[in-house]
């Protein structure tokens, strides 16, 4: 038996593949533990998955809106990073998983001899075009050199179909890591609906976003089902009185029931909807995220259409109506369904997280 431990922090979507890969792991009698920020604890617990808070690291919570300069000050915690090193001396690890966006943390390991695997929950060209813009100038100019950091975990685990990642680097596709996947394709519902579901984090422009597309379904002939997540207070907005409103419910439950999904380019709700056979549209909510190249893929795929989080209720209808409808949608929707559904992404990342060799210290 094997001790691992999964590095995170409170970024929504970023948890779920990290927690499916350790039920694998737990599974095949490896004992895992999380450390991440304090506000995840309730969550890990009701998981029943052992979990620490950071002591040292930064306050942070995905309930609240945040600047790119907070979420910079998070992915280059050095502190974060030394809260992991203690946490090692501690209670020693064969291996340690590091979430893809957790700069300081992998710069604390390095320099103290200690080696690192690395989750990325999303697209790797993503992040690798990410490294060489804004964001990965940011970081260096915090002391983070994102690219060197991340190709030096080993390996690189990318949690996600590998044909939809346009430019990857050196890295192991897993196929997309999802709770509760279907065993095959999912039939369409005999009567249209769409499911509405944007981010659980608290981006800047969520609030006006969620109103727009609930302006667009408003009368939309078809049953319309619509999770706001923890981030919005469902008082600031207006929702059509037959719009079935939740604050959450289980992909695995609702997918099956309609037949199109309108989202914000999420990596983790755009795998669960395609796996499901069903096409979306897309609105990112922040041009910085991976949201929009999540965008770009599924449309490059012909599984949907992308639109700016700005576009008009207007608009957003008409792209709603029109993906409603049959036509080679659907068809690329269901073949890369099959795809993700033929692909274990939790046990191959398990498999090889139990290929390593141990982590401890070098010296």
């Amino acid at each position: 038996m094997s001790e691992i431990l999964v590095v995170t922090w409170d970024g929504g979507g970023n948890v779920p593949p990290a927690l499916g890969i350790s039920a694998e792991l737990q599974a095949r009698g490896h004992h895992v533990r999380f450390l991440g920020h304090r506000g995840q604890a309730a969550a890990f617990a009701e998981a029943g998955v052992p979990f620490e808070a950071f002591s040292r690291a930064r306050r942070f919570s995905s309930d609240e809106p945040s600047g790119t300069s907070t979420l910079m000050g998070v992915f280059a915690d050095r502190k974060m990073g030394q809260d992991v090193v203690d946490s090692l001396a501690r209670q020693p690890a064969d291996v340690v998983l590091v979430d893809c966006l957790l700069f300081g943390v992998m710069d604390a390991l390095r320099r103290s001899g200690r080696e690192y695997a690395v989750l990325e929950h999303s697209f790797d060209g993503y992040f690798r075009r990410a490294a060489h813009g804004p964001l990965g100038l940011l970081l260096r100019l915090r002391g983070c050199r994102p690219l060197s950091l991340l190709d030096a975990g080993h390996p690189v685990l990318a949690a996600t179909l590998d044909e939809l990642d346009a430019g990857a680097g050196p890295v192991e596709h897993t196929g997309p890591v999802l709770a509760d996947p279907p065993s095959g394709a999912t039939p369409p519902p005999a009567a249209p609906a769409v499911l509405l579901s944007l981010s659980t984090f608290a981006f800047r422009s969520l609030v006006p976003t969620w109103q727009r597309v609930l302006d667009a379904v408003d009368g939309l002939p078809a049953r319309v089902v619509a999770t706001t997540g923890p981030a919005v207070d469902p008082a600031l907005l207006r929702i059509p009185a037959k719009v079935e409103h939740h604050r959450w419910l289980p992909h695995a439950d609702v997918l099956p029931e309609v037949s199109l999904v309108v989202g914000h380019g999420g990596h983790a709700t755009t795998m669960a909807a395609l796996a499901h056979d069903r096409p979306l549209v897309i609105l990112p909510l922040d041009p910085k995220t991976d949201q929009p190249f999540v965008g770009r893929a599924v449309r490059a795929a012909g599984a949907g259409r992308t639109l700016s989080r700005r576009s008009s209720a207007v608009d957003i209808r008409r792209a709603i109506e029109d993906l409603l409808g049959e036509g080679p949608h659907r068809q690329a929707a269901a073949r890369l369904g099959a795809k993700i559904r033929a692909t274990p992404g939790a046990a191959l990342a398990a498999d090889r997280i139990e290929a390593l060799p141990s982590a401890r210290p070098t010296g």
